[in-house]
Order: structure tokens, then sequence, then C-alpha cells
């Protein structure tokens, strides 16, 4: 019965400590994960609306431009 008390105070009971700490952890960092990935996702989103944004004001520059060049050569 002793041995076990020992086996129990000095083994099991450090390895246990361990894997909960462990746990902890993990979970932590799976969530600071899905964090970083739903902020990267929504960057991506605003910077590609951003860009369609700008695209679409180039293209109507240019029309402006061609609306003006054809005016002028009349």
């Amino acid at each position: 019965m002793e041995t076990i008390d020992l086996l129990m105070q000095w083994v099991v009971a450090p390895v246990a400590a361990f894997v909960w700490v462990l746990h902890n952890r993990v979970n932590k960092q799976s969530t600071d994960i899905e964090v970083i990935k739903a902020t990267t996702s929504a960057n991506k989103e605003a910077h590609d609306k951003e860009f369609k944004e700008m695209r679409e004001n180039f293209r109507r520059v240019f029309e402006k431009l061609d609306t003006i060049e054809a005016a002028l050569r009349k």
C-alpha cells in the first residue's frame, strides 16, 4: 500500500498535472489560431473590396480621358 501511495505521489500526480497544463495550452493556442484565421479572412475581404473599387475608379478615369480625347479630336 505504501508503494502505491509513493507511486501516486511521485509519478501519477505529476504526469496528470503535466497533461492538464498541456491541454490548457493547446486549447488556448487553438483559440488564438481561430482568431488569427478570422482576422486574416476579414483583412483579405477588405483588401479585395478596395482593389475592386480602385480598379473601377481607374476604369472611369480612363473612360473620361477617352471622351476628352474624342472631344479634342473633333
